[in-house]
């Protein structure tokens, strides 16, 4: 009896280590294949991360090594910046500008892309065609239509007899100007990822639904949008965080004026980086930057998620 006992323990010591060794196998094997994603990552991402904390507690010199501790007084004088404080103002309106706008012209396009006509392949080619235009070239595309003389927009103006507009000189229409070049560029890739949401909604929706005599705007609030509603939470994420990030457009046809309307923040930390060279107060600004997006992505998630219908 007691020879059976101590075969029993052993075979269960056997056993739970048999286990553990497994498990200890498997973690090694996934960080294993892991590897080259945390190799990159840490490259490319956690250390130019950890690298600007550390460098925004300093004063640098032009080649941007930290020269002078100074602990939090980067922090405090974006604070006191008005500079830095138009900046805020220009990327919170840039957003709100450009986003909103540019989820519903996408939406209404994947609607119309979606319904069954005859040729509408060619224009969900032409819908979806400015995600293969680089930013520069729709940048400069863009700068000679909003030209004060040989601009389209103002030529059309001048034909209904209407005043000129100076659209990136005049400090009111600058701002509205490139939300309009990158709602422009940016309805490429929402449209594509929309119309695949809307594809993948199930017909037999839709084929009852009109069974019941339901109209179109009631298929479209009822079975639709809950249907498109995690597409709709992506493409709402991800055009947040990118407007946010918004640069070379600004860089190309403002220049972030005139009078500073639209240096937004990442234009902003450019300027004060690579023209200033007053890394320092950079890094302290691509920090703040940091903080915004976190802060409104969490919210995203936290209250954004809740309408979300998942099948």
């Amino acid at each position: 009896m007691k020879l059976e006992t101590n075969k029993s323990t052993t075979t269960a010591r056997f056993s739970s280590n048999l286990s553990v060794w497994r498990r200890s196998l498997n973690v090694r094997t996934a960080l294993l294949y892991l590897l080259p994603s945390i190799v990159l990552f840490t490259v490319f991402i956690f250390y130019p991360m950890f690298k600007t904390i550390y460098l925004s507690f300093f004063l640098t010199d032009q080649q941007g090594n930290p020269a002078l501790f100074v602990g939090l007084e980067n922090y405090a004088y974006l604070l006191e910046s008005e500079s830095f404080k138009k900046s805020i103002k220009a990327t919170f309106l840039f957003v709100l500008y450009t986003v909103p706008t540019g989820v519903i012209l996408a939406l209404a396009l994947a609607l119309l892309a979606n319904e069954k006509l005859r040729g509408i392949g060619f224009f969900r080619t032409i819908f979806s065609s400015t995600m293969g235009i680089s930013v520069a070239a729709s940048s400069v595309v863009w700068l000679f239509l909003f030209h004060p003389s040989i601009g389209m927009f103002n030529r059309v103006l001048s034909l209904f007899q209407m005043e000129q507009v100076q659209w990136l000189l005049d400090p009111s229409w600058a701002l509205i100007s490139i939300s309009i070049t990158t709602i422009w560029m940016n309805t490429g890739f929402s449209f594509l990822i929309l119309l695949g949401g809307l594809q993948n909604i199930d017909e037999h929706l839709y084929e009852s639904a009109k069974i019941d005599g339901a109209s179109y705007w009631y298929q479209l609030r009822r079975i639709t949008i809950p249907m498109l509603s995690p597409t709709l939470f992506f493409i709402i994420t991800i055009s947040l965080i990118n407007a946010f990030q918004t640069f070379g457009q600004v860089d190309i046809l403002t220049k972030g004026g005139p009078s500073e309307s639209t240096n937004v923040i990442v234009y902003s930390i450019y300027r004060e980086a690579f023209i200033n060279y007053q890394f320092g107060t950079a890094s302290a600004q691509a920090v703040f930057l940091f903080l915004c997006i976190l802060i409104v992505t969490i919210l995203q998630f936290k209250f954004g998620e809740r309408k979300v219908h998942y099948q």
